[in-house]
């Protein structure tokens, strides 16, 4: 197979910058040669002066964590189920969905690429994954206002959330049925165990 050659540079909008960069991105992260993801390398493969990508992330971590964020959040928001256990349940089906994907693999591996190096990086990154923090406490919020007891928000990040990418950075796959109903009843009896402790 022809390897794909560098987009042409030609001007673009800002929001074009930030497509054909992004594409970039998850083109050399599926390279099968193993690409270098280089601030250069992107810009090339994106037809984009490297300057460009300095200006607007700053840094290859923040860039990564853009990318990741932004792709993760095309399935956002999930709809109210009417109940904590089915949003949980949803979260966790979309999350099992996603990383069954190739793309949705390379980018919990980006992820993990993105841990911050410095203290500006860690601060940009905790700026990007924001929305989705904002995301999780949405689904306590509703549950609260239902009169359900929410675990928090810690016991949703290490027992629901953290499995799945962890399978996810090490090419694990998850059971090929009942996966996020086991996480999610995990969660939820372990977080009635700790309230009634």
């Amino acid at each position: 197979m022809t390897p794909k050659q560098p987009a042409p540079r030609t001007r673009k909008s800002p929001e074009q910058v930030r497509s054909a960069v992004h594409q970039a991105v998850i083109d050399l992260l599926s390279d099968p040669e193993g690409a270098d993801l280089t601030i250069p390398a992107i810009a090339q493969r994106a037809g984009v002066n490297h300057t460009s990508i300095y200006r607007r992330w700053g840094s290859r971590e923040a860039l990564l964590a853009d990318v990741v964020t932004t792709r993760l959040e095309r399935d956002w928001p999930l709809k109210d189920t009417g109940s904590l256990r089915g949003d949980l349940i949803a979260w966790a089906e979309a999350g099992v969905a996603s990383i069954r994907t190739p793309e949705g693999r390379l980018l919990v591996r980006a992820a993990a690429l993105s841990m911050p190096s410095s203290p500006t990086a860690q601060n940009e990154r905790t700026q990007h994954f924001q929305p989705r923090i904002h995301a999780i406490e949405h689904i306590r919020q509703r549950a609260t206002a239902r009169g359900e007891n929410p675990p928090t928000l810690e016991q949703i990040l290490d027992q629901l959330i953290a499995p799945l990418y962890l399978r996810a950075i090490f090419g694990i796959d998850p059971p090929a049925t009942g996966y996020p109903e086991l996480l999610v009843n995990r969660l939820l009896n372990n977080a009635a165990g700790s309230a009634t402790a």
